[in-house]
């Protein structure tokens, strides 16, 4: 199992119909802020941090990390994909590539988040072929969860954290 961060980092951007993945700028720190602080964003991640407290823990470039993409529409970040090993789930995705997303609100509805990540795990599978990928949400993410379905995740359990019931979904590997 290759670690992410020995991924030759960044890819090119990848584009899709209407997207375009690719490392962090500083012109997206912005959008970062307003991802973080959004009660709506946050909703179902423990809910939003105070913005002042977001703006001063903000990098100047933000998200510049091996599997971490920004999503841009029209050339504005409209979201952040982060593909990264699982370190606190459960033991069923500890140690496996672990699917984060977040969009911004006036981006929801459009299928864009299927679009983006369905690239983000096009690229990944073509990185490090033949690696599982988990997800973990909320039960109560209706959305998160037509998403999980969606991009092929299956139910590998559910349990309680955080005060709420989750579900850990898997992406059986692409086999080269």
């Amino acid at each position: 199992m290759e670690p992410l961060e020995h991924v030759a980092w960044p890819p090119e951007p990848i584009k899709t119909e209407r997207l375009v993945l690719r490392e962090s700028e500083a012109r997206d720190r912005t959008a970062f802020v307003e991802l973080l602080a959004s009660p709506e964003v946050n909703t179902y991640l423990g809910g939003p941090r105070p913005r002042d407290e977001v703006e001063r823990e903000t990098p100047e470039v933000p998200g510049r990390w091996p599997g971490s993409f920004v999503v841009e529409l029209d050339g504005t970040m409209i979201g952040h994909i982060l593909l990264r090993r699982a370190t606190k789930h459960r033991p069923a995705a500890v140690g496996k590539a672990d699917l984060g997303y977040l969009f911004l609100p006036r981006a929801w509805g459009f299928g864009y988040a299927a679009e983006a990540c369905a690239a983000a795990l096009d690229w990944f599978d073509g990185v490090l072929p033949g690696e599982p990928v988990v997800l973990a949400t909320q039960t109560a993410n209706v959305g998160s969860m037509r998403l999980a379905a969606k991009l092929g995740f299956t139910e590998v359990e559910r349990f309680e954290a955080w005060g709420a019931e989750q579900w850990l979904g898997m992406r059986s590997p692409v086999t080269p």
